[in-house]
């Protein structure tokens, strides 16, 4: 019997939830929703996975409460839309982590992100030199948005007729202050070396330095703690 009621509820209360999240998400891929909404998910599958598995739960409540949830959440939705205070109080705003090809340190801290995370989100976007990235901002979803320097935009050099030189690998040689020795070695740079090019750029120690990338042509960018 127990059985019978388990499926019973499957079909029901799947088919609700399923409803239910369709309307949520819309047309937006689950990797740009708000968290928010990401969060009502959560909570819905909570309450049905519990419904399914214990028939001695009683099933309209379950029912009931994954209506009002979904109302809910679609209240909000509208409440949000509509009021700019309330929005910015319960969903993240987008926030510029680079500027000019700089890595803006106070406004990366605040969101949790490390150096190699924000390196992975431009080698995603086909960015990997840094220097050439105009604005870098995450966006309320945590996507990577960019707007590249002038001159460095997504041009065919072949349908130009231009000559194409080898693209440059940057690696991280210093992250937070620390120097990364396994990177060095990859470029075939000393410590020596490294440290004559920080005092050629007028930085006497690397221990203030948030981020220094370098590529196998010694060609060296550098963000400091300070960048605003």
């Amino acid at each position: 019997m127990d059985y019978i009621i388990v499926f019973i509820r499957v079909i029901t209360i799947m088919s609700l939830l399923l409803f239910s999240i369709v309307h949520i998400m819309g047309r937006r891929p689950i990797g740009e929703m708000p968290v928010f909404d990401f969060l009502v998910i959560i909570v819905l599958g909570s309450i049905v996975g519990a419904d399914i598995a214990d028939p001695n739960i009683k099933h309209m409540p379950t029912v009931f409460a994954v209506i009002v949830i979904a109302g809910f959440q679609r209240l909000v939705s509208k409440v949000i839309i509509k009021n700019k205070p309330i929005k910015k109080a319960i969903t993240f705003q987008p926030i510029i982590i680079i500027k000019e090809g700089q890595l803006i340190y106070k406004n990366l801290k605040g969101l949790d992100y490390s150096v190699e995370d924000i390196l992975m989100l431009l080698r995603e976007k086909d960015v990997f030199e840094i220097n050439t990235v105009k604005y870098g901002i995450i966006e309320s979803n945590g996507n990577l948005s960019i707007l590249k320097k002038d001159g460095y935009e997504y041009i065919n050099k072949m349908d130009m007729q231009l000559e194409v030189k080898p693209k440059k690998l940057q690696l991280p040689v210093i992250i937070d202050g620390e120097i990364q020795a396994h990177n060095l070695k990859k470029l075939n740079i000393t410590h020596k070396e490294l440290l004559k090019a920080l005092s050629d750029r007028n930085h006497k120690t690397y221990k203030n330095i948030f981020l220094a990338l370098m590529d196998n042509e010694k060609n060296l960018h550098i963000s400091t703690y300070t960048e605003e």
